[in-house]
């Protein structure tokens, strides 16, 4: 079965970096876009970024600027480069992949990233 398991998390001080990670396994078609989403206690999931097959970006309001997302389609794996990191910034972070072909969409377990002032 497909599994997507994030890394890469973890705790850093306000205007640290953190660099995550998230790789797919398993038998997966074709991915269309790879994208990250957060959610902090007491608040919905929420966009943060995504990347599709051709390399075209986009990226939430409070992340352009400070993030940066890129892929490696072949390896079926995507990251989130994160500076200038903020408390506000606190949540577990959660990698998205989505076929068109399939017309499935694959989440990962989430990871931790906490910020501290």
């Amino acid at each position: 079965q497909v599994q997507l398991v994030e890394s890469g998390g973890g705790l850093v001080q306000t205007g640290g970096s953190l660099r995550l990670s998230c790789a797919a396994s398993g038998s997966i078609a074709s991915i269309n876009t790879m994208g990250w989403y957060r959610q902090a206690p007491g608040k919905e999931r929420e966009y943060v970024a995504s990347i599709t097959r051709v390399g075209t970006t986009g990226y939430a309001d409070s992340a352009k600027g400070r993030f940066t997302i890129t892929s490696d389609n072949a390896k079926n794996t995507v990251y989130l480069q994160m500076n200038s990191l903020k408390p506000e910034d606190t949540a577990v972070y959660y990698c998205n992949m989505y076929s068109v072909a399939s017309n499935a969409a694959y989440w990962g377990q989430g990871t931790q990233v906490t910020v501290s002032a």
